[in-house]
């Protein structure tokens, strides 16, 4: 298969056209052997003492101006690994799955953590076993505080019996709703419940040196609970015993296959296709490098085309097939790469972890592609190619989309008058705004 057709649908597209015209399934293996983002060590140490500073409670770090050098250093980091990566396929995946355990920014005060949960909770597991990713996303302080667990309180405990407070089912649905089983499993509203008390105690140590997961057992609801006719004992255990249950129940595995597969091949997946991710995870026991294997030898995955761009992916894409990005970004310096790629999000609808629900973005070409989303693309694009100094477009053109390139849009690039029209065409062809 040709590798700018699988660097488009497994990764971010190529940068600079200097990769090999030829690629394998081993060339996709190779890109899950570990993370190249050596780039991340220290980010977090940074965070933690300044978290420790000022964030006695929670609900300050929103407006907490000792935040604002985290969150740009977090993005300055994980915005150049966007654009300089050798493994984009796994830099995918990273993605993927921090969309499927969303976190946004728009609640739960989380601006100075959502950085170090994307390290934390989603990078090390993502060629891991689900299950894992699960446990470590829902004992996330950015988790649990996007999704009020810290306020969830045991009626019976002997918090809630002195507070007269109850509990908070946000987690506990959403868990069962979009990060494991589904609704297809055909849990009930007292599963829902259940889990919830389950989950009663699961909270943050803001007071700690280094802010982090605690289970606060005096709000945790007594006695047993019974979560989709499964029984778990009280205390801590029961949680994550309900979490293993969950993390490896067979609705969860077709729930994240069909998400798999709905993401890398198709809006409509197909159910042979999810089928055989599901018989991968059911296999393996859920491990996620094995699943994503298993998406290169679908029939339709060397297939250029198949998705259409979200912002974030389209805007990276033009980025990297212009090679923009080189040293490391500096936090800020608004004119640096990461945070020009930072703007370009938000700017074309999609800004950085900032989903407006918990199901997280989109990625169906119906919820991008209307007129005014495709000019906005085309301006933005336009003024992107005017900082391009040299390369030939028809290089770059023929290195970002290799076989995909359609002769309409070649000659169109020929005739332009300009290298920055040329490219403008370019990012505003029908076959570069898809992958």
């Amino acid at each position: 298969m040709q590798l700018s057709s699988v660097v488009n649908r497994f990764g971010w597209g190529e940068r600079g056209g200097d990769l090999p015209r030829e690629a394998s399934r081993d060339w996709l293996a190779g890109q899950l052997q570990g993370p190249d983002a050596a780039r991340f060590t220290g980010v977090g140490d940074t965070a933690d003492g300044l978290i420790a500073l000022r964030t006695q409670r929670q609900e300050k770090m929103q407006g907490d101006p000792l935040v604002k050098p985290i969150f740009l250093a977090e993005v300055a980091t994980q915005l150049d690994t966007l654009l300089l990566t050798e493994q984009p396929f796994r830099e995918r995946l990273a993605w993927f799955w921090f969309n499927h355990f969303t976190v946004s920014l728009r609640q739960g005060g989380t601006r100075g953590v959502v950085g170090a949960y994307m390290r934390e909770a989603i990078r090390p597991h993502v060629t891991g076993r689900f299950v894992d990713m699960l446990l470590a996303v829902m004992r996330h302080p950015a988790m649990l505080m996007y999704l009020d667990n810290a306020s969830s309180i045991g009626p019976d405990s002997p918090v809630g019996r002195k507070s007269h407070k109850g509990l908070n089912e946000n987690l506990a649905r959403e868990c069962l709703e979009l990060h494991t089983v589904s609704p297809a499993a055909g849990y009930s509203q007292a599963d829902v419940t259940a889990f919830a008390a389950v989950l009663t105690g699961w909270g943050v140590d803001m007071r700690a040196d280094r802010p982090g997961f605690a289970f606060r057992e005096r709000a945790h609801e007594p006695g047993e609970k019974t979560v989709m006719g499964q029984v778990f004992p009280e205390g801590e255990e029961g949680g994550v015993q309900a979490l293993r249950f969950l993390g490896t129940h067979p609705a969860t595995y077709r729930h994240i296959a069909t998400q798999l597969v709905g993401h890398f091949i198709s809006d409509t997946p197909a159910p042979r296709d999810v089928a055989r991710i599901v018989a991968v995870l059911q296999a393996s026991g859920g491990d996620l490098g094995a699943a994503a294997l298993a998406l290169v030898d679908l029939p339709d995955a060397a297939r250029p085309g198949g998705k259409f761009r979200s912002p974030m992916d389209y805007a990276t894409a033009v980025m990297r097939a212009l090679s923009l990005g080189g040293a490391p970004s500096q936090p800020d310096d608004p004119h640096s790469p990461a945070h020009i790629l930072f703007a370009a999000f938000a700017g074309l609808g999609q800004p950085l972890w900032t989903a407006p629900l918990p199901n997280g973005w989109s990625d169906r070409a119906a919820d991008w592609s209307a007129p005014a989303d495709l000019l906005a693309r085309t301006d933005w694009a336009w003024r992107m190619a005017a900082h391009v100094r040299e390369g030939d477009p028809l290089e770059i053109a023929h290195a970002a989309l290799g076989p995909a390139l359609r002769q309409p849009t070649v000659l169109a690039m020929r005739q332009a008058g300009s290298r920055q029209d040329a490219l403008a065409l370019l990012f505003s062809s029908p076959e570069f705004q898809r992958r």
